[in-house]
C-alpha cells in the first residue's frame, strides 16, 4: 500500500489522456454489464419456471392454432394431472407504446396449471363466471394504474371480431400477483377470457396457440411429452411437446442465438478498448522512461518496477470497470421499465464475469509496458537512448 500514491500519481501523468481513456472503459463495461443482463434474461430466466408443466404447440410452428378438440385425449394420457390452453393475443392499449402480453385462456384451468399465481377466491369466481373479464398482473396495475372495474380496450393487431372491427374491451375483475420475487416481477401480463374471445373473433373458433399440460409427477415429464405427440403423429394436427422452460428458451432464440449477437458485439467493443488502453499504458511508460531509470538508481528492483507498471494497469481497468458497472446497473433499471417490468438484472454472476474481464484486460494492456520498463537499462534511460 505504501506504493499507492506512487501509482496514482502515475495515472495523471497526462490528466486528458487519461479522462479519455477512463470514459471508454466506462462505456464499455456498461454495455458489458447491460449486454451480459439480458443474456442472462433470455438463456436462464426460464429456470424459474414449473418443472411440472409441458407446453403442446404445432410440430410446425407455435403460430399454427390446435384445436380444441385435443383436448380430451391429452387429458386421458396417465400422468397428466391438468390440462389448458391459451391463444396469444396480441392488443396494444391506446398507443403502440403500450405493448404488453395478452392471453385468452380458460380462467378456471389456467389458475389450476399456475398455482404460482395467486388470485383472490372472489376475483377468481368473478374471472370464471365474467365473459368479458379479464385480470391483470400487479405490475401492470403499478405502470398504468388499473384497478377493479375499469374497461381497457385493447387494438389486437392479429385478431378482428366477427363484425369486421379491431377494437376490444375487457373489463378488468381481478388482479393477480405471484408467489414469490421472481413470479412477482413477471406479473406484466393480462389474461382474457377466452370464452368472449373464441365467440367473438372472426376466425379461428375451436382452436388455441398451444397446450399447457401440468403432470403429476415431474421425473415423468419426458414420457407424457412423448406420448402426447405419438397421439397425434401422422394427423392433420401434429403436435410438439417440450417442458415449459425448453420452449421459453426456443422462443426466445426466435429473434437470433442471444448469446453469440452479445458475445460478438462485446469481442469487437474489447477488442477496441483492448487497443485503446494499451496504447495508452505504451504511451505513458515509453514518456516515463527516464523516471523508471531514477527509480531504479534509487534502489526499485527489476520486479519492483514491473510490479508498478501493472498495479497501474490494474488501476485504470478497475476504475472504468467498476464505474460502467454501476451505471450498467441504473440502465438496467430503465430496461426493465421499457420492458414493462420484465427483470433486467445484473445479477452476481455478471459481476464476476466483469471482474474477471478486468484483471484479463489489465494483465494484456499492462505485461508488455511492465516488460519493456523492466528490461531497461539505467545508463542507456538517462542518456535518451
Amino acid at each position: 500500500m505504501k506504493f499507492l500514491p506512487l501509482v496514482w500519481a502515475s495515472l495523471f501523468h497526462k490528466k486528458t489522456r487519461l479522462v479519455l481513456t477512463l470514459l471508454s472503459l466506462v462505456a464499455a463495461f456498461m454495455l458489458f454489464g447491460l449486454l451480459q443482463a439480458v443474456s442472462v434474461l433470455f438463456s436462464s430466466g426460464a429456470d424459474f419456471v414449473g418443472a411440472n408443466r409441458l407446453i403442446t404447440q404445432a410440430r410446425v410452428s407455435f403460430t399454427q392454432p390446435l384445436p380444441l378438440a385435443l383436448l380430451p385425449r391429452i387429458e386421458a394420457i396417465p400422468g397428466v394431472a391438468r390440462v389448458a390452453w391459451s391463444q396469444f393475443f396480441g392488443g396494444i392499449y391506446i398507443d403502440e407504446r403500450n405493448f404488453f402480453p395478452q392471453f385468452a385462456v380458460d380462467p378456471e384451468r389456467l389458475l389450476d396449471c399456475y398455482p404460482e399465481w395467486k388470485l383472490p377466491d372472489d376475483q377468481r369466481a368473478a374471472f370464471i363466471r365474467t365473459k368479458t373479464g379479464a385480470i391483470v398482473g400487479r405490475k401492470l396495475v403499478e405502470k398504468y394504474g388499473f384497478k377493479i372495474g375499469d374497461k381497457i380496450p385493447l387494438k389486437s393487431f392479429i385478431f378482428t371480431k366477427k363484425d369486421g372491427s379491431r377494437a376490444w374491451e375487457w373489463e378488468v375483475v381481478g388482479i393477480f400477483d405471484g408467489q414469490d420475487d421472481d413470479w412477482a416481477g413477471r406479473s406484466n401480463l393480462m389474461y382474457l377470457n377466452f370464452g368472449h374471445f373464441d365467440d367473438a373473433r372472426q376466425f379461428g373458433q375451436g382452436s388455441a396457440g398451444v397446450y399447457i399440460i401440468r403432470v403429476a409427477d415431474p421425473n415423468d415429464s419426458e414420457r407424457i411429452a412423448n406420448a402426447v405427440d405419438r397421439q397425434f403423429e401422422n394427423s392433420p394436427d401434429e403436435t410438439k411437446t417440450q417442458t415449459e422452460k425448453d420452449w421459453n428458451l426456443s422462443f426466445a432464440r426466435q429473434i437470433g442465438d442471444i448469446g453469440l449477437i452479445v458475445t460478438a458485439i462485446l469481442g469487437a467493443v474489447f477488442f477496441t478498448i483492448l487497443l485503446v488502453t494499451g496504447n495508452t499504458m505504451s504511451q505513458a511508460v515509453r514518456e516515463r522512461i527516464p523516471e523508471f531509470a531514477v527509480l531504479k538508481t534509487l534502489g526499485f528492483s527489476d520486479a519492483r518496477v514491473t510490479a508498478l507498471v501493472l498495479a497501474e494497469a490494474f488501476a485504470l481497468c478497475l476504475i472504468g470497470g467498476l464505474v460502467g458497472m454501476v451505471l450498467a446497473v441504473g440502465a438496467a433499471k430503465v430496461v426493465s421499465g421499457l420492458l414493462n417490468g420484465s427483470p433486467v438484472v445484473v445479477q452476481p454472476v455478471v459481476w464476476l464475469q466483469a471482474l474477471v474481464t478486468m484483471v484479463l484486460l489489465a494483465v494484456a494492456v499492462g505485461i508488455f509496458p511492465a516488460l519493456r520498463a523492466r528490461r531497461l537499462q539505467i545508463v542507456d534511460a538517462l542518456a535518451g537512448r
